[in-house]
């Protein structure tokens, strides 16, 4: 994590859910913190929403990813998202 306010993190997963909802999972490139975002689909779009590839937020925000398996595929993710898209890019 960085040692300011705030941390870069990487669109690492998408998914959709049966109650219509977005959810966003962003990581950082070690896999070790994560933020998880829920989003109505119908206020995304009504909105005008994007989704970029990166986003900074709050380190304080962020929650530990006790999983191996899960950190470690958040840390490919993350650099695969880093090394092919600007952080604003929409994705």
């Amino acid at each position: 994590m960085s040692d300011d306010d705030t941390t870069r993190l990487w669109l690492v997963e998408r998914s959709y859910d049966d109650r219509d909802l977005i959810i966003l999972i962003y990581a950082t490139p070690d896999g070790e913190y994560e933020l998880r975002k829920e989003l109505a689909a119908a206020v995304m779009h009504q909105r005008r929403m994007t989704v970029t590839a990166a986003i900074d937020a709050p380190t304080e925000n962020l929650e530990p990813v006790s999983d191996d398996d899960l950190r470690e595929r958040y840390a490919t993710e993350a650099t695969k998202m880093a090394d092919s898209h600007e952080p604003d890019e929409e994705v």
